[in-house]
């Protein structure tokens, strides 16, 4: 029980930090403010924008909760208007969004990686962002944590039904792979969605999974063979163990997982598993993005 109460605030403290990271405005949402500096001082009342970004609020029909969409169109987008993109979805938008458009800007424009659509979906208005995440990436019931859980099929719902449906309706996407990227929760969500309906996503980037949660549950989750060949990167921090301060053994949560991940699914699954040196819990993440798009989709990668 005790262990159970240490993750709701480990939980609560990722949220906190998502919600406290400085301000990347998307484009379509900036503002300036007048002036109140002197024109030799450097400009403090400019918000940052996150080149070709906007956001749009959609609504999941169902449960009525409005989840906020932060979309960024690669550089060629405007310049190219025949081609058509693969699109990056990410979970934890708020936090994912900024580390995910930092480190794959300069490959992308300088062409050694594929350039994408980033779509991020972030947590659901009026919600903390601790409760929306527990809630929509768990997928299982815990009658033992105060926060909602277990509503990931609802949540991948919502995802296949109306974010899909957005961005088909506005982008040029039609056919190009999609790609799930999740860490922590979101790495448990991402491996749920793996294991029920695998052919959502044509690859999914599964960063230090949350495979504790609920007693493991998810080693025991039955698996839906893919009807089509899916890439699946998981890595984890080398760190992410009790003995360097971890309350749960990720390392061995994640090496379970590829296990199952290997035994269960046949030949449609291509698995690389990479264990991250020097990284914890709260390092890793953005080590298994960049390395995990690279795999997925850098020039070197396609020769």
């Amino acid at each position: 029980m005790l262990s159970r109460f240490f993750w709701v605030l480990i939980v609560l403290a990722f949220s906190a930090v998502s919600s406290a990271m400085p301000s990347a405005v998307p484009s379509a949402v900036s503002s300036v403010m007048p002036s109140t500096m002197p024109s030799t001082m450097p400009s403090t009342d400019t918000e940052f924008t996150i080149p070709r970004s906007t956001v749009v609020e959609l609504q999941d029909h169902k449960s009525h909760r409005t989840y906020p969409i932060f979309i960024k169109l690669p550089k060629s987008y405007r310049a190219n208007p025949k081609a058509s993109y693969p699109v990056i979805y990410l979970l934890d938008g708020s936090y994912a969004f900024q580390v995910v458009s930092g480190v794959t800007r300069f490959p992308m424009n300088s062409g050694v990686m594929e350039q994408a659509i980033i779509v991020a979906i972030s947590y659901s208005k009026g919600s903390k962002g601790a409760a929306s995440r527990v809630r929509d990436y768990t997928p299982y019931h815990a009658e033992d944590w105060k926060l909602e859980t277990g509503k990931a099929a609802h949540h991948a719902d919502f995802i296949n039904d109306t974010v899909f449906t957005y961005i088909s309706n506005n982008y040029r996407v039609e056919g190009m792979p999609r790609t799930l990227v999740g860490n922590s929760l979101g790495g448990l969500f991402s491996a749920y969605v793996l294991f029920t309906r695998p052919n959502m996503f044509s690859s999914y980037i599964i960063g230090s999974p949350s495979v504790w949660f609920c007693d493991n549950a998810i080693l025991s989750e039955a698996v839906v063979p893919a009807k089509t060949p899916v890439n699946v990167y998981l890595a984890v921090g080398a760190l992410e163990r009790p003995e360097y301060g971890e309350r749960q053994d990720m390392v061995e949560g994640a090496q379970k997982l590829a296990q199952k991940i290997m035994q269960q699914s046949e030949q449609q699954i291509n698995l690389k598993f990479k264990l991250i040196d020097e990284a914890t819990h709260a390092t890793t993440f953005p080590t298994t993005a960049i390395q995990g798009l690279d795999w997925l989709y850098g020039s070197r990668q396609k020769k």
